[in-house]
């Protein structure tokens, strides 16, 4: 039987260069998709299913993260003076419990690999959850929800996966597959951002992992990988043939908020979605499109 899974971690230390200069001052993970930053919606993902402990992995300049998940007691106070028991219940909804946020550095970029291996010690040696704020999924299940399902069934190791065009294999860890019935592929073999030429598939991993604690052992020997970066994929791909190794087709669509038409996409996807704004978008979608 699998071990519960109950932590996760977010690696949010990076710089955020593409996104210059709004992230100049400002963590790139705190960028809203409509009026919520980009880190609540994974944090909310993951307390969806069912993930107890946020583990976040910062750098210097992230102190709005830490900010954005404690009690502002001035608002607080401001909120209920001003009698907005809507927006004060809004804002405790997704505030994670006293105690099961933790927050460690990620001193060097050295890479996702590295990022994640800073989390160790917070980790231990349970199966955990890790979650790229970058990249954003709409779905009527949340994304790292149907993983769990998944891993409830098949234990070991489970990444969310898409099909990308075979030019773009170079961005991203690219699964060698093995069975696969069109929506859960066994994962024979990982590359990470292979030459389209080289690419085993067109099956690529986005920043959805489920992991096993072993992956901090093959961490720990910090090979450098693509980019000279310590690499996640690669510590993963030692993993295969150790327990169940699966890549996930999950349901929705996910924008890479990593890019700016990407993040300008899922601002308009997202505001479609929610009733107090979907008409005035589209007014506004109608007015430069003709």
């Amino acid at each position: 039987m699998s071990k519960t899974l109950r932590k996760a971690v977010f690696p949010v230390g990076g710089l955020g260069t593409r996104f210059l200069p709004a992230t100049k001052s400002m963590p790139k993970e705190m960028l809203p998709v409509v009026d919520k930053p980009l880190i609540q919606y994974a944090v909310e993902e993951a307390a969806a299913a069912g993930i107890e402990e946020f583990i976040f992995v910062t750098g210097r300049g992230k102190a709005a993260i830490e900010d954005h998940f404690d009690y502002s007691y001035e608002l607080q106070d401001t909120l209920i003076r001003r009698d907005k028991t809507e927006a004060l219940e809004e804002l405790n909804r997704w505030m994670p419990k006293a105690g099961k946020v933790m927050y460690t550095r990620q001193q060097e970029p050295l890479g996702l690999g590295h990022a994640v291996w800073c989390a160790r010690h917070l980790v231990g040696d349970e199966p955990f959850a890790v979650l790229l704020a970058d990249d954003l999924v709409l779905s009527q299940t949340p994304c790292l929800k149907q993983m769990v399902d998944v891993y409830d069934r098949q234990g070991g190791n489970v990444v969310a996966v898409m099909d990308v065009p075979l030019e773009h294999t170079k961005r991203y860890g690219i699964l060698d597959v093995g069975s696969d019935d069109g929506k859960l592929a066994e994962v024979r073999g990982l590359v990470e951002k292979p030459d389209p030429k080289d690419a085993p598939s067109t099956l690529s991993i986005i920043g959805r992992y489920i992991l096993q604690a072993d992956v901090f052992d093959h961490l720990e020997t910090r090979s450098l990988g693509a980019g000279g970066e310590i690499q996640l994929t690669d510590a993963m791909a030692r993993m295969i043939g150790a327990g169940p190794f699966f890549g996930l087709r999950f349901e929705g669509t996910r924008f890479d908020c990593g890019d700016k038409v990407g993040f300008l996409h899922a601002n308009l996807a997202f505001a479609l979605e929610r009733d107090d704004m979907k008409d005035g978008v589209r007014k506004v979608i109608d007015a430069y499109s003709r």
